[in-house]
């Protein structure tokens, strides 16, 4: 995928999570630059996140220096350089700003898969420190704790996601979401019924596969296109 392509990925990608209330007026999207070039694409710390353009997205090294341009990132790009450097399988990050994610690790609810789809995620801990990811020893400390996983919450903070692209980054932050609104609701009736891990690891496989993905993003994708289109009409 080219440069430019990617930054039209990236912004969708950042547009549609921005209407779902999950990104708000802070949050960021990244991807490994493409070519084996050493570094991301990030939205800069100026952009506004409900009226992202493909331009919004830098280009900068894994330690924040632009590679070109004069804009800057946003002071939480160490969480992103953090992961990147350890895990080669990760071409996508996503840090989100979820209001039912972030309403349970402000109990101590700990993250659990009550629906169908949180089985795609796997197991979904929580970052017990409460800070913003704005040093590289914060950001290696959050890189660390994720380890091999595909998400993770942060106390108090929001939540990332990490994947193997843009589409499969926004699919796992939407189903995280998803499923702790479907937990907070639960937990106002009674006590949730998680799945078994046997039970996520068949469910997990089966909604893994990529037609499946897929299928979540083009439906957020046609949603998004029909706003635009309603919003130039008028």
């Amino acid at each position: 995928m080219t440069i430019a392509a990617l930054r039209e990925q990236l912004a969708l990608a950042l547009r549609m999570l921005e209407r779902q209330g999950i990104i708000d007026f802070n949050g960021h999207f990244s991807a490994r630059l493409p070519d084996g070039r050493a570094g991301l694409l990030i939205n800069a710390a100026d952009s506004v996140r409900s009226a992202i353009r493909p331009a919004d997205f830098i280009a900068i090294d894994f330690d924040g220096r632009a590679l070109e341009g004069e804009r800057t990132p946003p002071m939480e790009f160490h969480l992103h350089a953090q992961i990147y450097l350890r895990r080669p399988d990760v071409h996508a990050v996503v840090h989100t700003h979820p209001r039912w994610s972030t309403v349970l690790t402000t109990v101590g609810q700990a993250w659990q898969p009550v629906t169908m789809q949180a089985a795609v995620l796997g197991e979904v801990r929580t970052f017990a420190k409460t800070a913003s990811i704005n040093s590289v020893p914060l950001g290696a400390e959050l890189a660390d704790f994720l380890g091999g996983a595909k998400a993770a919450l942060m106390r108090r903070h929001g939540a990332v996601s990490v994947a193997g692209s843009v589409e499969d980054a926004f699919v796992q932050a939407v189903y995280l979401e998803e499923n702790a609104q479907r937990q907070h609701f639960a937990l106002q009736v009674g006590t949730p019924e998680p799945l078994t891990p046997e039970e996520c690891a068949v469910i997990g496989r089966n909604l893994s596969r990529p037609a499946l993905l897929r299928k979540v993003w083009d439906y957020h994708a046609a949603k998004a296109a029909d706003a635009r289109t309603e919003t130039q009409d008028d």
